[in-house]
């Protein structure tokens, strides 16, 4: 029987290549996959009919904005039940530190953090009111600890998501619900796959960052993600789980 045989799994940024691939790897364990995303249904086809043709279950997609809260409680409480939330959507826009505006900065803050708290929140309390031991992943970075160049305000947003991911996990923990956060490296994928591909001077620096020798895949932190959410896990609650190749290391010139 597929490990996620019966359940509701909830994917936020799912038109994006980290919640797409996250959306594939938990449809392929039977859950029936809920995509939320910014883009309207049509922009989102693709990625739609990716993860259709590996699902047990057809997935369904809505257009929503983790910005506004109440298009977000009626997602979730449309939902015939709900088990797993995987809070992915972000957004990262590189500026130097002196060239950061209010607006990237509030932006930032309103998608990564905030966002991610109405996310959480919604489901929680639906989780809660359907006495259902559910599972919350987040989706953190590994700059949520370490400062990287140039994208501050997207770092203190991650930061943020890490505390929310412990407090979370701290305060829902007598009600049987799991929540714990993925905190990926360079991944090929997104906005860094464009700088890896088009700016020489991110690839160079990427290069000498990451032991493991090469950024990640959103295959493999799909894979992270359903290990978060399979039984294996059970006694995991408030973990921070990194899977940055060992950028976090402080790879040196020898």
């Amino acid at each position: 029987m597929p490990m996620l045989d019966g359940q509701v799994a909830l994917i936020t940024g799912a038109a994006g290549d980290l919640g797409n691939a996250m959306a594939v790897r938990l449809a392929r364990e039977g859950a029936a996959v809920v995509m939320l995303d910014v883009l309207s249904e049509s922009k989102a086809a693709k990625q739609i009919t990716r993860v259709n043709e590996s699902a047990l279950v057809p997935a369904r997609y809505l257009q929503v904005d983790v910005r506004e809260r109440a298009a977000v409680d009626d997602a979730i409480a449309n939902l015939e039940r709900l088990d797993i939330v995987c809070s992915n959507a972000g957004v990262v826009e590189p500026s130097s530190f002196l060239d950061v505006t209010l607006e990237s900065w509030q932006y930032h803050l309103d998608i990564n953090l905030t966002g991610c708290f109405n996310i959480c929140q919604a489901a929680a309390r639906r989780m809660v009111k359907d006495e259902t031991q559910g599972r919350i992943v987040l989706t953190s970075s590994w700059v949520g600890e370490i400062p990287w160049p140039e994208i501050s305000p997207y770092t203190v947003s991650k930061a943020g998501v890490n505390m929310l991911t412990r407090a979370m996990a701290r305060e829902l923990a007598t009600y049987g619900i799991r929540v714990n956060a993925i905190a990926p490296g360079i991944v090929n994928a997104g906005l860094a796959g464009h700088q890896l591909r088009t700016d020489a001077a991110y690839a160079a620096r990427v290069a000498k960052v990451i032991p493991l020798g090469e950024p990640g895949s959103p295959n493999e932190i799909a894979d992270a993600v359903l290990y978060l959410c399979s039984p294996a896990t059970a006694y995991m609650t408030g973990t921070i789980l990194l899977l940055d190749g060992g950028c976090s290391l402080f790879q040196f010139d020898s």
